[in-house]
This record gives structure tokens, C-alpha cells and sequence, in this order.
């Protein structure tokens, strides 16, 4: 059950502030499917989610522009149902103390994996079930007092509903407004505080993706990255860190649909 609502809006497009400089590229070899992404403070370890149940965890290392991944773990998720196949797992937080969420898009359902113990659904409010169900729940981000948001990859009535969990159940907390084609595929809360949200607009060719940041205690929103269509794959997760310098970024992966011809691409932009 929905408890309470906050009707603040956030009127997009929004107004871009930040310039972004694509810094490091690089390929997650021996992945698939791969559709979320979390990294540590430090950008250096990371943990992805595919598809398919899939947790994988990985070393970064960056020199001259290529970013190279190490994969130090591989496990099939499990718990009760549904999970994929049957659902199709789209989102990944990991919480301040070490439990990690995950929204399983088709189900739309978050799911939580604690650090012991068996996984479980969070409870879900009746207004998840009226996603379709290949454009529900896919971005998930947890803020710095651990609740959880989420919203889903396709509009309603024009406008993204964000959800925020907390102890209280689950509450509608502003609606964003939709930007020409694109669709919600990943999001993050940084460093300075604000939920960055990764869009993807796909014309059946290629992809052009874009990334906006917003106060979620005012609605303001900023557009930090627009890339033109064809510059990078299908990018879908996202994390948000600060480089040694002090400066942010935004750590993309892109989800080759299990297709081998297509690389799980790493693109990594840096906001001045």
C-alpha cells in the first residue's frame, strides 16, 4: 500500500549545467545480459546484475582512456519465485550496510538479498501491477539513509511516477516529466546527494542515451549528458562515484541482449 503522497513535480527538459568528457571505455568480457551496475566510493570494484539472475563482481582498472574489468565472481542468484526467467532482474542498489535490492521488471517486484540469509520480496503496491511488463520496474537506487527508489522504464499519463521505500511502505513521492522518446533504465544516487537517472531512446537502429540529475527535495532537475544516437550500445546501468581529483562520474554499462556479436560496453564520463 501506497502511504501518502508527495505532489512535487520536476519539469523536464531541464537546463544543461554540466559539461561531461567521456574519460575511459573499455568491454566486461565473458558477460551477458548485464542491465545494472554498482561501484564502490573509490570506482574500483564493482558488483552487475544480468537479465537472467545473474551477480557478478569485478576489479576496474583505468590507464590511457581504457578501462579494463577483472571478474573476481560469478553466482547465480536464488529465492523464491519470481525470479528470471521468469522475472527479468533490471535493478541493482547496494545499501550502506552491505544488503542489496534488486527490481525485477515483467514481476515488478524488488526483491531483497541480504548479506545472510534467504532472500524476500518487498511488499508491493497495487499501482506496480498496472506496469506493462516489459517496461516496469528496471531503475532502482538507494540514497544515503538506505531507502530505496524506483520508477518504471515507461511513462504514465506522460509523466515517470518515483517511488521512495522506507520503513513506512512504499510512497509516490514526485512525478517527472518525459523527455521526447526516452525511457527510465537505471539510476543512482552520488556523491553530492542527487538520484542521477539514465535514459535510453532506441529508434530500432541505434541508441542515444541521456542522463539528468535531480534534488529530490526540490524536483530540480539538470541534463549532465546527452549522447548522439550511436555513440555507445544499449547503456542501461549506471553508478555515480568521485574520482581522487574530487570530480564526479558516471560509470554506464550497456546490456547486449545476450547477443555474442555485441560487447557489454563500459563507457565512463567525467562531470567539470
Amino acid at each position: 500500500m501506497i502511504r501518502g503522497l508527495l505532489c512535487a513535480l520536476a519539469l523536464w527538459p531541464a537546463v544543461a549545467c554540466a559539461e561531461a568528457t567521456l574519460v575511459a571505455r573499455g568491454i566486461w568480457p565473458e558477460t551477458g545480459g548485464v542491465s545494472a551496475l554498482e561501484l564502490t566510493e573509490d570506482g574500483t570494484s564493482a558488483i552487475a546484475l544480468s537479465d537472467r539472475g545473474t551477480l557478478l563482481r569485478g576489479r576496474f582498472r583505468r590507464e590511457g582512456g581504457i578501462l579494463t574489468v577483472v571478474t573476481t565472481e560469478r553466482r547465480e542468484l536464488e529465492g523464491p519465485p519470481p525470479l528470471a526467467p521468469a522475472g527479468d532482474t533490471e535493478g541493482l542498489a547496494l545499501a550502506p550496510d552491505g544488503r542489496l535490492f534488486l527490481s525485477v521488471e515483467g514481476a515488478n517486484r524488488v526483491r531483497l538479498q541480504p548479506r545472510a540469509g534467504r532472500p524476500r520480496d518487498l511488499p508491493a503496491p497495487r499501482e506496480f501491477s498496472r506496469f506493462r511488463s516489459n517496461a516496469g520496474l528496471e531503475a532502482l537506487a538507494v540514497d544515503a539513509a538506505g531507502a530505496l527508489w524506483t520508477l518504471p522504464e515507461e511513462p504514465r499519463d506522460g509523466y515517470f511516477p518515483l517511488y521512495r521505500f522506507d520503513r513506512n511502505g512504499w510512497r509516490l513521492r514526485m512525478r517527472l516529466g518525459a523527455t521526447e522518446a526516452f525511457r527510465m533504465v537505471g539510476a543512482d544516487f552520488g556523491p553530492d546527494g542527487k538520484l542521477y537517472l539514465l535514459q535510453r531512446d532506441f529508434d530500432g537502429i541505434a541508441v542515444r542515451s541521456l542522463v539528468t540529475r535531480i534534488d529530490v527535495r526540490t524536483g530540480e532537475a539538470e541534463e549532465v549528458l546527452r549522447t548522439q544516437r550511436g555513440r555507445h550500445g544499449n547503456l542501461e546501468g549506471l553508478a555515480v562515484w568521485r574520482d581522487s581529483a574530487g570530480s564526479i562520474r558516471l560509470t554506464m554499462v550497456a546490456d547486449d541482449n545476450f547477443r555474442r556479436i555485441l560487447p557489454t560496453e563500459i563507457a565512463e564520463y567525467r562531470l567539470d
